[in-house]
């Protein structure tokens, strides 16, 4: 059996390991014109600013491809050929496989702006995008960030250590509205303000201006405000990079369609990670764009490769980042308006520490956590045993895992909490 897997990331990699363990006389080839060694997209942020090196962010020795048994190709894939099961690659020769895997992650999203295809403009996901960031940032002064996630706000802190300075465009009221409750939202305004950036609210991009010469000079908002700078970063969001599937056969909706076992219409066509849109029946299909889900997806479609009888769970949603020295955590259901729940806020006279609280009249069913850190195993488990809002109450010293001598929130959190309740 020769398994051809496209994408050297997370959930790429994972599956070709899980798959090597269990058989090991597969034949599996990595398809990749990103890098010669897999790494962690996360920690691209770091080696920018100095704090990492490049071999700091590679998960296995330099040897894993040898000792692992597993081909890379370096090259682009340009066609899938599902009839001859084939793979057509921009360079060298095409590549014959038994069963494809489909793991080629995201991609940022560009919305059709004037200019948007100037030098100087980018996004950030890829190796290239940091090696693209590293020629831009050489004699820029000024920066707009357009977006208000999680990748925006990254980039502006790796431009802020640079001396860029930045000014944020944010289409929302309030920066990550569309996934904070509205007092974390705020904090993290705040958090951005004092360090010093710009943040323009309930505002959107409307041009990209070029300099004559091919390249951005400013931009123009949604309120007609120009705006010089050098750099442009476009980071609203990514979407399922499904550019080498088109037209080959394979069912794509905003993602590669799959089932619980990344199975696609296909017979032999698996996908997995980001670019993957997993079925969920008569609900909303849910597309997973994390660095933990993708392993577990790998995990899963790795034994499943191995003739295993296996699907995807993902289990209590989880996610956690740290940018501008703010650390945030998130556990279960947050923001998502469960019918019955109830909120807790707690926030730190500072305004740089707070704790929300989500539970209905059973139980506890989420938590976010913001300048404080949360173990995820002790919120897991609160949530997964059903613990009522007042058990969390009489425990909280027990998951907070901020460093010795740090000052702990917990007594503050729970007289305020009580107050709420009455």
């Amino acid at each position: 059996m020769h398994v051809a897997i496209i994408g050297n990331g997370i959930a790429g990699i994972t599956t070709a390991r899980e798959l090597r363990k269990r058989r090991p006389e597969a034949r599996i080839t990595v398809v990749s014109g990103e890098s010669d060694h897999h790494y962690s997209r996360p920690a691209l942020m770091y080696v920018f600013m100095g704090h990492m090196r490049y071999e700091h962010t590679k998960p296995y020795a330099d040897d894993f491809w040898r000792q692992s048994r597993i081909d890379l190709v370096r090259a682009w894939v340009s066609a899938i050929d599902v009839e001859r099961k084939v793979l057509e690659l921009d360079r060298g020769p095409a590549i014959a496989w038994d069963e494809l895997v489909i793991a080629t992650g995201s991609r940022p999203n560009r919305f059709g702006w004037p200019g948007q295809d100037l030098d100087g403009v980018q996004g950030l996901y890829s190796l290239q995008d940091l090696e693209l960031l590293e020629r831009n940032v050489v004699g820029a002064r000024r920066a707009v960030i357009v977006g208000g996630g999680l990748i925006g706000i990254e980039m502006a802190e790796m431009l802020h250590t640079r001396g860029v300075a930045v000014t944020f465009l944010v289409r929302e009221p309030s920066y990550w509205s569309n996934i904070m409750p509205a007092e974390e939202s705020r904090l993290i305004n705040d958090v951005i303000r004092r360090e010093g950036m710009e943040l323009r609210l309930s505002t959107q991009l409307k041009e990209i201006v070029d300099d004559g010469k091919g390249r951005v000079c400013a931009v123009i908002s949604s309120q007609g405000e120009r705006i010089e700078c050098q750099i442009v970063g476009l980071t609203a969001g990514v979407s399922p990079n499904v550019e080498a599937v088109r037209g080959c056969g394979v069912e794509t909706g905003r993602g590669v369609l799959v089932d619980a076992s990344f199975a696609t219409n296909v017979p032999g066509v698996h996908a997995v990670g980001d670019c993957a849109e997993i079925r969920s029946g008569g609900g909303k299909n849910r597309i997973e764009q994390l660095w933990y889900t993708g392993r577990m997806q790998g995990e899963v479609l790795g034994r499943v490769l191995a003739g295993e009888a296996a699907s995807y769970d993902r289990g209590i949603w989880f996610n956690s980042a740290k940018f501008l020295d703010l650390e945030y955590q998130t556990y279960g259901l947050v923001n998502m308006d469960v019918p019955g729940e109830k909120n807790l806020f707690w926030q730190s006279s500072d305004g740089l520490h707070a704790l929300r609280v989500v539970y209905t009249d059973e139980s506890v069913i989420g938590f976010n956590s913001l300048g404080i850190r949360y173990r995820h195993r002790t919120c897991e488990r609160w949530i997964r045993e059903k613990r009522s809002v007042e058990y969390v109450m009489a425990n909280l010293p027990e998951a907070n895992f901020d460093p010795e001598f740090f000052v702990r929130h917990e007594r503050d959190m729970v007289r305020a909490w009580k107050e709420q309740r009455a």
